[in-house]
């Protein structure tokens, strides 16, 4: 098993509550997580028809066969399964006895609030971050390589193609699964949204606008958007300001998960087309704003993140509070000192202090008029150590 950040803090967790619930999107490596975590507990996957029926015809059966504790995937699928987990950790509390994982977000976090409020730990995966791509012999060291190819383990373990990956995973996992979640039966208009969103990842969108372009209203665009954040296909970075009303008018930005993704959905088909896309900043500003939420939650933080931009003379690409940062981000390989200045400028005048960071696509970090000049390939050593 590759080394995945996320595993002490799950071993942690699981050393104080009975149930562990572990939710990300398909193919994020939960279930290879799980495995490499917890060697001597049996699994159980209700993806499997037979069992996932045994699970909701009796319950009561089904746990009894798994006393000394289990791994149990793909828990959305009997979701009824909790209120019963619940009567047997009440009998026996001991940490550690179930690990539970699930690909939808609310539905699985809404019953284990339900079901299990007091005796679950809930921890997120998200796809690899660029820090835990160096544990794959096929990892990317170039950064549109490494944009491109995104981050889902099976492409850089089993050395599949990324457009062919990418393409089976939409048909197989994102078109399939969201489509059934909503009862979407028109493929062609949900395609259509889906890269939408993607030619919005990095800026701040509008339901109404996205909705028109799609062909659907601005309510049914919330609610697919909505559905695809709690399938963790996207998410959205609310804009910050200190007058908390305003935080909910302002509009928030939306970034991917996994750039890959988010590159296959544009036709985007080698990373030397990348290089030269006309969205390359806006798919380079998200995959950072996507890293610095995975050491977030890798660790199971919950991410403090926004974005600002109060008028031209104060934008902020990520504001991340926990770290006490404003940062902007740039996907040229060369930063000009006017741009360090501006920046410093910018955080003059914003109401709570915080340091000044850019990343961007170059090699070399430093600090210019006192804001750290961060290389993209050392963001995630930032957080390793702590800043």
């Amino acid at each position: 098993m590759k080394p995945r950040r996320l595993e002490p803090t799950l071993r942690e967790v699981a050393s104080y509550y009975p149930v562990v619930s572990l939710t990300g999107p398909r193919q994020s490596g939960k279930s290879t997580l799980t495995r490499g975590a917890f060697p001597d507990l049996p699994r159980r996957s209700l993806e499997a028809p037979d069992i996932r029926l045994y699970a909701r015809e009796d319950p009561r059966g089904f746990l009894a066969e798994l006393r000394a504790g289990a791994i149990i995937d793909e828990v959305q699928h009997a979701p009824e399964l909790l209120s019963y987990l619940q009567e047997e950790v009440d009998r026996d509390p001991t940490p550690g006895r179930f690990i539970l994982t699930g690909s939808e977000h609310l539905s699985v976090s809404s019953r284990v609030a339900q079901s299990l409020a007091g005796r679950a730990g809930v921890l997120h995966l998200l796809p690899l971050s660029w820090d835990e791509l160096g544990g794959f012999g096929a990892a990317h060291r170039d950064l549109f390589a490494t944009m491109w190819a995104g981050g889902y383990p099976r492409i850089h373990d089993v050395g599949i193609p990324p457009p062919r990956w990418l393409g089976d995973y939409t048909a197989n996992y994102v078109q399939r699964d969201v489509r059934q979640l909503l009862n979407i039966t028109d493929l062609d208009t949900f395609t259509a949204f889906l890269k939408l969103c993607a030619g919005a990842t990095g800026q701040e969108i509008n339901l109404s606008r996205l909705g028109a372009d799609a062909g659907i209203t601005a309510n049914t665009a919330k609610a697919w958007l909505s559905v695809l954040e709690a399938s963790f296909i996207c998410f959205r970075l609310p804009a910050w300001t200190p007058n908390i009303r305003k935080q909910v008018v302002k509009a928030p930005k939306l970034h991917f998960f996994d750039s890959g993704l988010a590159c296959h959905l544009l036709g985007i088909r080698t990373s030397a087309e990348l290089r030269h896309h006309p969205l390359r900043g806006a798919l380079f500003e998200s995959w950072v704003a996507s890293e610095v939420y995975k050491h977030r939650v890798h660790r199971g933080e919950r991410p403090d993140l926004w974005h600002h931009r109060q008028s031209r003379s104060v934008e902020v690409d990520i504001i991340d509070r926990l770290a006490g940062v404003a940062v902007e981000v740039k996907s040229g390989a060369t930063i000009v000192p006017k741009t360090a200045a501006n920046l410093a400028e910018s955080l003059a005048k914003l109401p709570e202090s915080l340091a000044g960071r850019i990343v961007y696509g170059g090699d070399e970090s430093r600090t210019m008029h006192g804001v750290d000049l961060c290389a993209w390939r050392d963001l995630a050593d930032r957080y390793t150590s702590g800043a």
